[in-house]
């Protein structure tokens, strides 16, 4: 949220805080333009304002106060925040230690097409929610995007929005495309294995596997391994780090190799894997098998 022309009715005195103490940090996802924001403010945080996305987000801690549809609001901790396209807004902190909060700025052709290709008669019944399980799923796609680390975990916690968005927007549920041939999650993983060193998105993955869209994909992906895309795709790299490493390449050199943006992402998986680090594994000082699970 960024500046515009102050609103001059607070219900209360905003505090004076240390501006160095305040911090915005804000990352876009390429694929879908979804801009993801986590920030803290000790006092004053914005004027009156407004944007041409759809705005939800979570508080995580402190008072969040603001001015939206006529009178003040107050969000705490795990209250959702929604805002629509052009509605104006401010925002202060009341009290120490000040709020924190992250924020999802959807544009509008993402949620359009959400929403089954329409967003007509459909808008948010209020502005302040007490819906800890769309909170939760918003925190999730805002360090999805932040992590930037796997663009099939971004569009899983991105798609993961779309029912609760339905229930606040008064949206009806659409008729799901149905789930197809089998082959389309025996597809889909032939393309995993074959590209596990490359990052790719469902949308590339749906394509490849001859899938309706995404989300036809991710329901017959899991009805036929038990679970998802992406585990998967961990799955299938971690094995192949862990023959790289027995044949002697080094951590750093393995992460790589088996596509892991680096070797702490790499260290990090192996750990909550096997219990070991890829350097003690390398050693030769472990008791793991070597056989690797067979998907299938």
């Amino acid at each position: 949220m960024t500046g515009g022309v102050r609103h001059a009715r607070p219900v209360r005195q905003a505090f004076t805080a240390t501006p160095s103490r305040d911090f915005v940090h804000l990352r876009r996802d390429p694929a879908s333009g979804i801009e993801a924001v986590t920030a803290r403010f000790l006092g004053h945080a914005y004027d009156m304002h407004h944007h041409d996305e759809w705005l939800v987000g979570v508080t995580h801690e402190g008072i969040q106060d603001f001015y939206c549809r006529g009178a003040r609001r107050q969000s705490t901790a795990g209250r959702v925040i929604l805002i629509e396209p052009g509605e104006r807004h401010d925002g202060q902190a009341v009290r120490e230690p000040g709020f924190r909060y992250s924020m999802l700025y959807l544009p509008q052709a993402w949620l359009r097409d959400r929403m089954g290709g329409s967003d007509a008669r459909i808008g948010f019944r209020r502005t302040l929610a007490e819906d800890r399980g769309f909170g939760g799923a918003i925190h999730r796609a805002c360090r999805a995007v932040f992590g930037a680390a796997s663009p099939l975990v971004t569009d899983a916690a991105l798609d993961a929005l779309a029912g609760p968005l339905r229930r606040h927007l008064g949206a009806a549920e659409p008729k799901p495309p149905p789930d197809g041939d089998p082959a389309v999650a025996e597809r889909a993983m032939d393309f995993i294995r074959a590209h596990a060193a490359t990052a790719f998105g469902l949308d590339a993955l749906a394509r490849a596997a001859g899938a309706a869209d995404r989300f036809q994909l991710a329901r017959a992906f899991r009805r036929r391994f038990g679970t998802s895309p992406h585990a998967c795709l961990i799955e299938i790299r971690l094995a192949q780090a862990r023959a790289l490493l027995r044949a002697g390449m080094p951590p750093a050199e393995a992460a790589s190799a088996a596509g892991f943006s680096d070797q702490s992402h790499l260290g990090r998986r192996f750990r909550r894997a096997y219990g070991l680090t890829p350097a003690v594994y390398r050693s030769g000082r472990t008791n793991v098998p070597d056989a690797a699970a067979v998907l299938g």
